[in-house]
Protein backbone atom coordinates (compact mmCIF):
# COMPACT_ATOMS: atom_id res chain seq x y z
CA UNK A 1 0.00 0.00 0.00
CA UNK A 2 1.55 3.16 -0.79
CA UNK A 3 -0.10 6.88 0.46
CA UNK A 4 0.95 9.28 -2.42
CA UNK A 5 0.25 13.01 -1.91
CA UNK A 6 0.00 16.32 -4.12
CA UNK A 7 -1.02 14.42 -7.18
CA UNK A 8 0.04 11.15 -8.60
CA UNK A 9 0.95 12.33 -12.66
CA UNK A 10 3.98 10.16 -12.47
CA UNK A 11 2.24 6.80 -12.40
CA UNK A 12 2.14 4.61 -14.93
CA UNK A 13 -1.32 3.84 -16.60
CA UNK A 14 -2.64 6.79 -14.66
CA UNK A 15 -3.73 9.92 -16.50
CA UNK A 16 -4.59 13.56 -14.85
CA UNK A 17 -3.08 14.94 -12.21
CA UNK A 18 -5.33 15.40 -9.12
CA UNK A 19 -5.43 18.91 -6.65
CA UNK A 20 -3.05 19.45 -4.62
CA UNK A 21 -5.76 18.58 -1.61
CA UNK A 22 -6.15 15.13 -2.57
CA UNK A 23 -4.89 12.23 -1.44
CA UNK A 24 -4.66 8.92 -2.99
CA UNK A 25 -4.32 5.24 -1.95
CA UNK A 26 -3.54 3.05 -4.41
CA UNK A 27 -2.74 -0.77 -3.72
CA UNK A 28 -0.97 -2.46 -6.74
CA UNK A 29 -2.07 -6.19 -7.34
CA UNK A 30 -2.20 -8.89 -9.86
CA UNK A 31 -3.88 -7.14 -13.14
CA UNK A 32 -6.71 -9.47 -14.29
CA UNK A 33 -8.40 -9.42 -18.05
CA UNK A 34 -11.49 -7.44 -17.94
CA UNK A 35 -13.06 -9.63 -20.78
CA UNK A 36 -11.15 -13.30 -21.36
CA UNK A 37 -11.79 -12.49 -25.18
CA UNK A 38 -9.38 -9.61 -25.00
CA UNK A 39 -6.73 -11.67 -24.79
CA UNK A 40 -4.16 -9.19 -23.40
CA UNK A 41 -3.05 -9.62 -19.63
CA UNK A 42 -0.85 -6.37 -19.30
CA UNK A 43 -3.36 -3.96 -21.09
CA UNK A 44 -6.61 -1.80 -20.40
CA UNK A 45 -8.85 -0.32 -22.84
CA UNK A 46 -11.29 2.53 -21.00
CA UNK A 47 -14.57 2.53 -21.21
CA UNK A 48 -15.03 -1.26 -22.16
CA UNK A 49 -16.60 -2.23 -19.09
CA UNK A 50 -19.92 -2.21 -18.34
CA UNK A 51 -20.90 -0.92 -14.60
CA UNK A 52 -24.11 -1.18 -12.38
CA UNK A 53 -25.00 1.43 -9.65
CA UNK A 54 -27.03 0.82 -6.45
CA UNK A 55 -28.30 3.74 -4.31
CA UNK A 56 -29.39 4.27 -0.36
CA UNK A 57 -30.38 6.97 1.47
CA UNK A 58 -31.55 10.28 0.78
CA UNK A 59 -32.04 12.43 -3.26
CA UNK A 60 -29.15 13.98 -2.75
CA UNK A 61 -27.53 10.57 -2.79
CA UNK A 62 -29.82 9.88 -6.04
CA UNK A 63 -28.46 13.38 -7.14
CA UNK A 64 -24.91 12.40 -7.13
CA UNK A 65 -25.42 8.82 -8.31
CA UNK A 66 -27.12 10.56 -11.69
CA UNK A 67 -24.06 12.52 -11.92
CA UNK A 68 -21.77 9.61 -11.61
CA UNK A 69 -24.02 7.61 -14.23
CA UNK A 70 -23.89 10.71 -16.25
CA UNK A 71 -20.34 10.81 -15.97
CA UNK A 72 -19.24 7.07 -16.82
CA UNK A 73 -21.75 7.40 -19.94
CA UNK A 74 -20.02 10.13 -21.06
CA UNK A 75 -16.60 8.21 -20.82
CA UNK A 76 -17.74 5.29 -23.15
CA UNK A 77 -18.71 3.13 -20.08
CA UNK A 78 -22.64 1.33 -20.40
CA UNK A 79 -24.37 1.71 -17.02
CA UNK A 80 -26.46 -1.15 -16.64
CA UNK A 81 -29.39 -2.60 -14.32
CA UNK A 82 -28.10 -6.12 -14.71
CA UNK A 83 -25.80 -6.47 -11.72
CA UNK A 84 -24.66 -9.80 -12.57
CA UNK A 85 -23.20 -9.36 -15.94
CA UNK A 86 -22.00 -5.69 -15.06
CA UNK A 87 -17.88 -6.04 -14.42
CA UNK A 88 -18.07 -3.20 -11.75
CA UNK A 89 -20.57 -2.36 -9.17
CA UNK A 90 -20.60 1.64 -7.76
CA UNK A 91 -22.33 1.38 -4.40
CA UNK A 92 -23.70 4.69 -3.22
CA UNK A 93 -23.87 4.32 0.55
CA UNK A 94 -26.51 5.58 3.35
CA UNK A 95 -25.28 6.22 6.75
CA UNK A 96 -28.50 7.55 8.35
CA UNK A 97 -29.48 3.92 8.98
CA UNK A 98 -27.43 0.75 10.37
CA UNK A 99 -29.35 -1.62 7.75
CA UNK A 100 -28.75 1.05 4.94
CA UNK A 101 -25.11 0.23 5.71
CA UNK A 102 -25.30 -3.40 6.70
CA UNK A 103 -26.97 -3.87 3.46
CA UNK A 104 -23.82 -2.04 1.35
CA UNK A 105 -21.62 -4.42 3.25
CA UNK A 106 -23.73 -7.63 1.98
CA UNK A 107 -23.07 -6.51 -1.12
CA UNK A 108 -19.45 -5.74 -1.21
CA UNK A 109 -19.41 -8.97 -0.05
CA UNK A 110 -21.36 -10.92 -2.71
CA UNK A 111 -19.59 -8.82 -5.49
CA UNK A 112 -15.75 -9.88 -3.99
CA UNK A 113 -17.19 -13.57 -3.89
CA UNK A 114 -18.39 -13.20 -7.38
CA UNK A 115 -15.18 -11.79 -9.07
CA UNK A 116 -16.98 -8.02 -8.74
CA UNK A 117 -14.46 -4.85 -8.73
CA UNK A 118 -16.20 -2.51 -6.22
CA UNK A 119 -16.03 0.75 -6.01
CA UNK A 120 -18.16 2.26 -2.71
CA UNK A 121 -19.50 5.93 -3.22
CA UNK A 122 -21.69 8.29 -0.31
CA UNK A 123 -21.29 8.81 3.07
CA UNK A 124 -20.90 5.43 4.86
CA UNK A 125 -17.49 5.19 3.20
CA UNK A 126 -16.53 8.94 3.24
CA UNK A 127 -16.85 8.80 6.81
CA UNK A 128 -15.38 5.52 8.47
CA UNK A 129 -13.26 4.28 5.44
CA UNK A 130 -10.96 2.51 7.48
CA UNK A 131 -13.87 0.03 8.38
CA UNK A 132 -12.92 -3.57 7.98
CA UNK A 133 -15.59 -4.53 5.30
CA UNK A 134 -14.20 -1.74 3.47
CA UNK A 135 -10.55 -3.19 3.08
CA UNK A 136 -9.15 -3.39 -0.34
CA UNK A 137 -12.38 -1.51 -1.60
CA UNK A 138 -11.77 1.46 -3.99
CA UNK A 139 -13.87 4.71 -2.23
CA UNK A 140 -14.61 7.73 -4.18
CA UNK A 141 -15.77 10.78 -1.98
CA UNK A 142 -18.71 13.14 -1.65
CA UNK A 143 -16.51 15.60 -3.08
CA UNK A 144 -15.08 13.78 -5.98
CA UNK A 145 -17.72 12.19 -7.46
CA UNK A 146 -16.36 14.30 -10.62
CA UNK A 147 -13.49 11.52 -10.32
CA UNK A 148 -15.50 8.34 -11.16
CA UNK A 149 -14.21 7.41 -14.09
CA UNK A 150 -10.68 7.57 -12.59
CA UNK A 151 -11.93 5.80 -9.72
CA UNK A 152 -13.19 2.76 -12.06
CA UNK A 153 -10.56 2.29 -14.31
CA UNK A 154 -8.32 1.92 -11.67
CA UNK A 155 -10.89 -0.59 -10.19
CA UNK A 156 -10.62 -2.47 -13.38
CA UNK A 157 -6.97 -2.61 -13.73
CA UNK A 158 -7.08 -4.04 -9.93
CA UNK A 159 -5.88 -1.03 -8.25
CA UNK A 160 -7.99 -0.15 -4.86
CA UNK A 161 -8.04 4.02 -5.17
CA UNK A 162 -9.38 6.22 -2.75
CA UNK A 163 -10.06 9.90 -3.26
CA UNK A 164 -11.38 11.00 0.29
CA UNK A 165 -10.74 14.74 0.56
CA UNK A 166 -13.05 17.12 2.09
CA UNK A 167 -11.10 20.03 1.96
CA UNK A 168 -11.60 19.89 -2.02
CA UNK A 169 -14.20 22.13 -3.35
CA UNK A 170 -17.13 21.13 -4.64
CA UNK A 171 -17.35 19.42 -8.45
CA UNK A 172 -20.54 21.91 -9.05
CA UNK A 173 -23.57 21.73 -10.73
CA UNK A 174 -22.04 21.76 -14.74
CA UNK A 175 -21.68 17.27 -15.38
CA UNK A 176 -23.33 15.74 -17.28
CA UNK A 177 -26.20 14.02 -15.34
CA UNK A 178 -28.14 10.39 -16.48
CA UNK A 179 -31.41 10.64 -14.93
CA UNK A 180 -33.05 7.87 -12.72
CA UNK A 181 -36.35 9.96 -13.92
CA UNK A 182 -35.77 11.56 -17.50
CA UNK A 183 -39.21 13.20 -16.01
CA UNK A 184 -37.32 14.45 -13.06
CA UNK A 185 -34.59 16.96 -11.81
CA UNK A 186 -33.11 16.02 -8.49
CA UNK A 187 -31.04 19.45 -7.84
CA UNK A 188 -28.71 19.71 -4.59
CA UNK A 189 -28.73 23.04 -3.96
CA UNK A 190 -26.01 22.69 -0.78
CA UNK A 191 -24.68 20.16 0.86
CA UNK A 192 -23.49 19.45 4.72
CA UNK A 193 -25.14 21.11 7.43
CA UNK A 194 -24.98 23.66 10.45
CA UNK A 195 -26.17 21.32 13.05
CA UNK A 196 -24.18 18.54 15.16
CA UNK A 197 -27.12 16.25 15.93
CA UNK A 198 -25.67 13.49 18.58
CA UNK A 199 -26.75 10.56 16.58
CA UNK A 200 -25.88 11.50 12.98
CA UNK A 201 -22.85 10.89 11.20
CA UNK A 202 -23.74 12.66 7.56
CA UNK A 203 -21.74 15.49 8.98
CA UNK A 204 -18.66 13.70 9.21
CA UNK A 205 -19.19 12.62 5.71
CA UNK A 206 -20.46 16.36 3.83
CA UNK A 207 -19.11 18.08 6.40
CA UNK A 208 -19.81 21.93 7.03
CA UNK A 209 -22.51 24.13 5.03
CA UNK A 210 -21.65 24.53 1.75
CA UNK A 211 -24.55 26.39 -0.41
CA UNK A 212 -24.28 26.80 -4.11
CA UNK A 213 -25.05 30.27 -5.76
CA UNK A 214 -28.23 30.84 -6.83
CA UNK A 215 -27.32 31.78 -10.21
CA UNK A 216 -25.52 28.25 -11.06
CA UNK A 217 -28.95 26.91 -9.34
CA UNK A 218 -31.34 29.19 -11.93
CA UNK A 219 -29.20 28.12 -14.56
CA UNK A 220 -29.21 24.40 -14.04
CA UNK A 221 -32.95 24.41 -13.26
CA UNK A 222 -33.91 26.24 -16.58
CA UNK A 223 -31.62 23.92 -18.50
CA UNK A 224 -33.39 20.70 -16.81
CA UNK A 225 -36.54 22.39 -18.10
CA UNK A 226 -35.99 23.71 -21.36
CA UNK A 227 -33.66 21.45 -22.81
CA UNK A 228 -33.90 17.77 -21.39
CA UNK A 229 -37.93 18.40 -20.62
CA UNK A 230 -38.12 17.55 -17.33
CA UNK A 231 -41.76 17.99 -15.69
CA UNK A 232 -40.65 18.16 -11.73
CA UNK A 233 -37.78 19.71 -10.11
CA UNK A 234 -37.01 18.58 -6.58
CA UNK A 235 -35.02 20.50 -4.40
CA UNK A 236 -32.85 18.40 -2.29
CA UNK A 237 -29.63 19.07 0.38
CA UNK A 238 -28.80 17.66 4.63
CA UNK A 239 -31.30 20.89 5.00
CA UNK A 240 -32.64 22.78 2.63
CA UNK A 241 -33.43 25.53 5.29
CA UNK A 242 -30.25 26.06 6.24
CA UNK A 243 -29.39 27.11 2.19
CA UNK A 244 -27.14 30.28 2.13
CA UNK A 245 -26.13 30.96 5.70
CA UNK A 246 -22.95 30.28 4.15
CA UNK A 247 -23.03 33.08 1.31
CA UNK A 248 -25.06 35.86 2.74
CA UNK A 249 -28.46 34.50 1.33
CA UNK A 250 -31.37 32.16 2.52
CA UNK A 251 -33.65 30.41 0.91
CA UNK A 252 -36.89 32.96 -0.01
CA UNK A 253 -34.16 34.15 -1.96
CA UNK A 254 -33.40 31.36 -3.82
CA UNK A 255 -37.03 30.02 -4.60
CA UNK A 256 -38.27 33.63 -5.72
CA UNK A 257 -36.24 33.30 -8.24
CA UNK A 258 -36.88 29.73 -9.13
CA UNK A 259 -40.27 30.28 -9.42
CA UNK A 260 -39.61 32.86 -12.39
CA UNK A 261 -38.63 30.01 -14.30
CA UNK A 262 -41.02 27.15 -13.94
CA UNK A 263 -42.66 26.75 -17.28
CA UNK A 264 -46.52 26.02 -17.70
CA UNK A 265 -47.27 22.59 -16.87
CA UNK A 266 -44.77 21.75 -14.30
CA UNK A 267 -43.99 21.63 -10.32
CA UNK A 268 -41.74 22.05 -8.05
CA UNK A 269 -41.48 20.21 -4.65
CA UNK A 270 -38.95 21.56 -1.65
CA UNK A 271 -37.08 18.93 0.11
CA UNK A 272 -36.29 18.13 3.83
CA UNK A 273 -35.94 21.12 5.89
CA UNK A 274 -35.04 20.96 10.22
CA UNK A 275 -37.41 23.31 11.94
CA UNK A 276 -34.74 25.72 13.32
CA UNK A 277 -34.13 27.17 10.08
CA UNK A 278 -37.72 27.38 8.80
CA UNK A 279 -38.98 29.16 11.65
CA UNK A 280 -37.06 32.30 10.60
CA UNK A 281 -39.28 32.70 7.19
CA UNK A 282 -42.76 30.49 7.54
CA UNK A 283 -45.03 33.93 6.00
CA UNK A 284 -42.48 33.83 2.74
CA UNK A 285 -42.33 29.64 2.34
CA UNK A 286 -46.23 29.28 2.78
CA UNK A 287 -46.62 32.08 0.20
CA UNK A 288 -44.07 29.69 -2.01
CA UNK A 289 -45.86 26.22 -1.10
CA UNK A 290 -49.34 28.57 -2.36
CA UNK A 291 -47.55 29.05 -6.02
CA UNK A 292 -49.59 27.24 -8.61
CA UNK A 293 -46.67 25.74 -10.00
CA UNK A 294 -45.31 24.73 -6.62
CA UNK A 295 -46.25 21.39 -4.78
CA UNK A 296 -47.74 22.33 -1.27
CA UNK A 297 -45.72 19.68 0.43
CA UNK A 298 -42.82 20.15 3.28
CA UNK A 299 -40.58 17.36 4.92
CA UNK A 300 -39.91 18.45 8.11
CA UNK A 301 -38.44 15.92 10.70
CA UNK A 302 -39.20 16.19 13.96
CA UNK A 303 -37.32 12.89 15.36
CA UNK A 304 -38.87 13.08 18.76
CA UNK A 305 -41.93 14.58 20.29
CA UNK A 306 -40.19 15.18 23.93
CA UNK A 307 -38.04 18.22 24.68
CA UNK A 308 -35.65 15.79 26.99
CA UNK A 309 -34.85 14.03 24.20
CA UNK A 310 -34.34 16.77 21.72
CA UNK A 311 -31.97 18.21 23.49
CA UNK A 312 -30.22 15.03 24.40
CA UNK A 313 -29.95 14.94 19.97
CA UNK A 314 -29.10 18.44 20.27
CA UNK A 315 -31.67 19.27 17.90
CA UNK A 316 -31.50 23.11 19.33
CA UNK A 317 -35.79 23.06 18.92
CA UNK A 318 -38.79 22.21 21.00
CA UNK A 319 -41.30 20.10 20.12
CA UNK A 320 -43.57 23.73 20.45
CA UNK A 321 -41.53 24.87 17.64
CA UNK A 322 -41.90 22.36 15.62
CA UNK A 323 -46.04 22.55 16.78
CA UNK A 324 -45.58 26.44 15.64
CA UNK A 325 -44.31 25.25 12.40
CA UNK A 326 -46.95 22.71 11.53
CA UNK A 327 -49.90 24.68 12.49
CA UNK A 328 -48.70 27.56 11.01
CA UNK A 329 -48.75 25.56 7.45
CA UNK A 330 -51.96 24.07 8.23
CA UNK A 331 -53.46 27.19 8.53
CA UNK A 332 -52.02 29.14 5.62
CA UNK A 333 -51.49 26.32 3.03
CA UNK A 334 -54.87 24.75 2.87
CA UNK A 335 -54.44 21.24 2.05
CA UNK A 336 -50.35 20.89 2.66
CA UNK A 337 -48.96 17.33 2.74
CA UNK A 338 -46.42 17.66 5.57
CA UNK A 339 -43.81 14.09 5.93
CA UNK A 340 -41.92 13.91 9.19
CA UNK A 341 -39.32 11.35 10.92
CA UNK A 342 -39.05 9.75 14.47
CA UNK A 343 -36.74 8.10 15.87
CA UNK A 344 -37.65 5.39 18.68
CA UNK A 345 -35.73 4.33 21.42
CA UNK A 346 -33.06 7.08 21.47
CA UNK A 347 -30.77 6.16 24.54
CA UNK A 348 -31.99 8.49 26.59
CA UNK A 349 -35.75 8.02 26.14
CA UNK A 350 -38.16 7.32 28.64
CA UNK A 351 -41.16 5.85 28.12
CA UNK A 352 -42.82 8.91 28.86
CA UNK A 353 -40.82 10.66 26.55
CA UNK A 354 -41.94 8.07 23.78
CA UNK A 355 -45.66 8.98 24.48
CA UNK A 356 -44.96 12.90 23.97
CA UNK A 357 -44.00 11.47 20.51
CA UNK A 358 -46.72 9.40 20.02
CA UNK A 359 -49.06 12.11 20.80
CA UNK A 360 -47.61 14.21 18.64
CA UNK A 361 -48.21 11.71 15.74
CA UNK A 362 -52.17 11.44 17.70
CA UNK A 363 -52.65 14.88 17.07
CA UNK A 364 -51.47 15.65 13.63
CA UNK A 365 -51.87 12.36 11.63
CA UNK A 366 -48.78 12.86 9.65
CA UNK A 367 -49.85 11.41 6.25
CA UNK A 368 -45.98 10.10 5.48
CA UNK A 369 -43.94 9.30 9.07
CA UNK A 370 -40.26 7.73 8.83
CA UNK A 371 -40.28 5.91 12.14
CA UNK A 372 -36.37 4.70 12.60
CA UNK A 373 -35.57 2.99 15.60
CA UNK A 374 -32.35 3.90 16.65
CA UNK A 375 -29.10 2.44 16.18
CA UNK A 376 -25.72 3.61 17.19
CA UNK A 377 -23.49 4.85 14.61
CA UNK A 378 -19.66 4.72 15.29
CA UNK A 379 -18.07 8.01 15.72
CA UNK A 380 -21.14 9.83 16.92
CA UNK A 381 -21.72 10.67 20.75
CA UNK A 382 -24.85 8.94 21.27
CA UNK A 383 -22.62 5.64 20.05
CA UNK A 384 -21.17 5.80 23.68
CA UNK A 385 -24.78 6.21 25.54
CA UNK A 386 -26.47 3.31 27.16
CA UNK A 387 -28.86 1.99 24.74
CA UNK A 388 -32.55 1.26 25.27
CA UNK A 389 -33.40 -2.56 25.68
CA UNK A 390 -33.38 -3.95 22.62
CA UNK A 391 -36.74 -5.81 23.02
CA UNK A 392 -38.07 -2.41 24.21
CA UNK A 393 -36.61 -0.73 21.68
CA UNK A 394 -38.77 -2.86 18.96
CA UNK A 395 -42.12 -2.75 21.16
CA UNK A 396 -41.76 1.19 20.48
CA UNK A 397 -41.10 1.01 17.55
CA UNK A 398 -43.77 -1.42 16.59
CA UNK A 399 -46.32 0.28 18.00
CA UNK A 400 -45.43 3.64 16.52
CA UNK A 401 -46.32 1.90 13.10
CA UNK A 402 -49.51 0.20 14.48
CA UNK A 403 -50.29 3.87 15.25
CA UNK A 404 -49.08 5.13 11.53
CA UNK A 405 -51.08 2.52 9.95
CA UNK A 406 -54.50 3.11 12.46
CA UNK A 407 -55.52 6.50 10.22
CA UNK A 408 -55.03 7.66 6.79
CA UNK A 409 -55.54 10.61 4.87
CA UNK A 410 -57.04 8.99 1.94
CA UNK A 411 -60.52 8.22 3.57
CA UNK A 412 -63.74 6.86 1.81
CA UNK A 413 -64.98 10.24 1.55
CA UNK A 414 -62.54 11.19 -1.23
CA UNK A 415 -64.31 8.89 -3.29
CA UNK A 416 -65.99 10.69 -6.62
CA UNK A 417 -63.59 13.55 -5.92
CA UNK A 418 -62.44 14.99 -9.22
CA UNK A 419 -58.60 16.44 -9.68
CA UNK A 420 -55.65 17.30 -11.87
CA UNK A 421 -52.73 15.05 -11.11
CA UNK A 422 -49.22 15.66 -13.45
CA UNK A 423 -47.84 12.11 -13.80
CA UNK A 424 -44.15 11.51 -13.55
CA UNK A 425 -43.77 7.85 -11.79
CA UNK A 426 -44.28 4.73 -13.03
CA UNK A 427 -46.20 2.71 -10.32
CA UNK A 428 -44.20 -0.75 -8.44
CA UNK A 429 -47.10 -2.76 -10.29
CA UNK A 430 -46.18 -1.51 -13.52
CA UNK A 431 -49.75 -1.68 -14.75
CA UNK A 432 -50.09 2.17 -13.18
CA UNK A 433 -48.56 5.61 -13.27
CA UNK A 434 -47.97 7.84 -10.20
CA UNK A 435 -49.88 11.16 -10.04
CA UNK A 436 -49.54 14.01 -7.78
CA UNK A 437 -52.34 17.03 -7.56
CA UNK A 438 -51.21 20.28 -6.08
CA UNK A 439 -50.93 19.11 -2.33
CA UNK A 440 -48.74 16.01 -3.54
CA UNK A 441 -51.38 13.25 -2.75
CA UNK A 442 -50.50 10.39 -4.44
CA UNK A 443 -52.89 8.80 -6.95
CA UNK A 444 -52.57 5.88 -9.11
CA UNK A 445 -53.31 6.09 -12.87
CA UNK A 446 -53.87 3.44 -15.57
CA UNK A 447 -52.26 3.45 -18.76
CA UNK A 448 -48.99 4.45 -17.68
CA UNK A 449 -47.67 4.83 -21.31
CA UNK A 450 -50.07 7.37 -22.56
CA UNK A 451 -50.24 9.28 -19.41
CA UNK A 452 -46.39 9.96 -18.78
CA UNK A 453 -45.19 13.05 -18.16
CA UNK A 454 -48.84 14.83 -18.68
CA UNK A 455 -51.62 16.07 -16.89
CA UNK A 456 -54.28 14.15 -16.83
CA UNK A 457 -58.03 14.96 -15.11
CA UNK A 458 -58.94 11.66 -12.58
CA UNK A 459 -61.75 10.86 -10.63
CA UNK A 460 -61.06 8.91 -7.69
CA UNK A 461 -62.84 5.09 -7.35
CA UNK A 462 -60.72 3.80 -4.17
CA UNK A 463 -58.87 4.89 -1.59
CA UNK A 464 -56.02 3.06 0.49
CA UNK A 465 -53.55 3.83 3.35
CA UNK A 466 -50.88 5.14 0.73
CA UNK A 467 -52.58 6.31 -2.16
CA UNK A 468 -56.10 6.83 -3.88
CA UNK A 469 -57.50 4.88 -7.20
CA UNK A 470 -58.03 7.33 -10.39
CA UNK A 471 -59.78 6.75 -13.81
CA UNK A 472 -59.23 9.21 -16.39
CA UNK A 473 -62.01 11.28 -17.28
CA UNK A 474 -60.46 13.92 -19.59
CA UNK A 475 -60.06 13.18 -23.71
CA UNK A 476 -56.69 12.60 -24.84
CA UNK A 477 -57.00 16.09 -26.44
CA UNK A 478 -57.21 18.06 -23.20
CA UNK A 479 -53.67 16.41 -22.21
CA UNK A 480 -52.03 18.99 -24.63
CA UNK A 481 -53.67 21.64 -23.52
CA UNK A 482 -52.77 20.91 -19.87
CA UNK A 483 -49.71 20.33 -20.43
CA UNK A 484 -48.94 24.08 -21.07
CA UNK A 485 -51.65 25.65 -18.17
CA UNK A 486 -51.64 24.17 -14.61
CA UNK A 487 -55.11 23.15 -14.46
CA UNK A 488 -57.21 25.01 -11.57
CA UNK A 489 -59.69 24.30 -9.01
CA UNK A 490 -62.17 25.89 -10.70
CA UNK A 491 -61.80 23.16 -13.35
CA UNK A 492 -62.78 20.40 -11.21
CA UNK A 493 -65.07 22.35 -9.67
CA UNK A 494 -67.21 22.77 -13.22
CA UNK A 495 -67.07 19.51 -13.49
CA UNK A 496 -68.80 18.60 -10.38
CA UNK A 497 -71.20 20.74 -11.14
CA UNK A 498 -72.08 19.34 -14.34
CA UNK A 499 -72.26 15.99 -13.01
CA UNK A 500 -75.99 15.97 -12.13
CA UNK A 501 -77.17 17.29 -15.38
CA UNK A 502 -78.33 13.80 -16.60
CA UNK A 503 -80.34 13.34 -13.96
CA UNK A 504 -82.31 16.69 -14.37
CA UNK A 505 -83.06 15.33 -18.10
CA UNK A 506 -84.49 11.73 -16.64
CA UNK A 507 -86.32 13.41 -14.41
CA UNK A 508 -87.90 15.82 -17.16
CA UNK A 509 -88.10 13.26 -19.94
CA UNK A 510 -90.55 11.16 -16.92
CA UNK A 511 -92.60 14.50 -16.23
CA UNK A 512 -93.28 14.72 -20.48
CA UNK A 513 -94.31 11.24 -20.59
CA UNK A 514 -96.75 11.15 -17.47
CA UNK A 515 -98.41 14.72 -19.11
CA UNK A 516 -98.44 12.61 -22.80
CA UNK A 517 -99.69 9.51 -21.36
CA UNK A 518 -103.07 11.48 -18.92
CA UNK A 519 -104.11 14.31 -21.98
CA UNK A 520 -103.81 12.33 -24.87
CA UNK A 521 -106.96 10.11 -24.38
CA UNK A 522 -108.53 13.22 -23.14
CA UNK A 523 -108.51 14.43 -26.58
CA UNK A 524 -109.54 12.19 -28.20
Amino acid sequence: MVDIEDGYGDLPGVAGKLTEDVTIRIRSTKKAPVHEEKGHMDSFVPGTCSVWMRTWGCSHNSSDSEYMAGILMRDGYRVTQDKDNADVWVLNSCTVKTPSEQQASNLVTEGQKSGKKIVMAGCVSQAAPNEKWLQGVSIVGVKQIDRITEIVEETVKGNTVRLLSRRRPDAGLALPKMRKNELVEVLAINTGCLNNCTYCKTKLARGDLKSYPIKELVEQAQTAFERDGVKELWLTSEDLGAYGRDIGVVLPDLLDELVKIIPDGCMMRLGMTNPPYILDYLEEIATILRHPRVYAFLHIPVQAGSDAVLRDMKREYTSDHFRKIVDYMKKNVPGIYIATDMICAFPTETEEDFEESMQLVRDYQFPSLFINQFFPRSGTPAARMKRVDPVEAKRRTAEMSRLFRSYSRYEESRVGEVMDVLVCELASDKLHAVGHNKNYEHVLVPDPGEVMGKWVKVRIVGVSKFHMLGERIAADEKNQSSATSVPTSTASLGSTLFRPLPIFVCIMAALLMFVIFELLPSLF
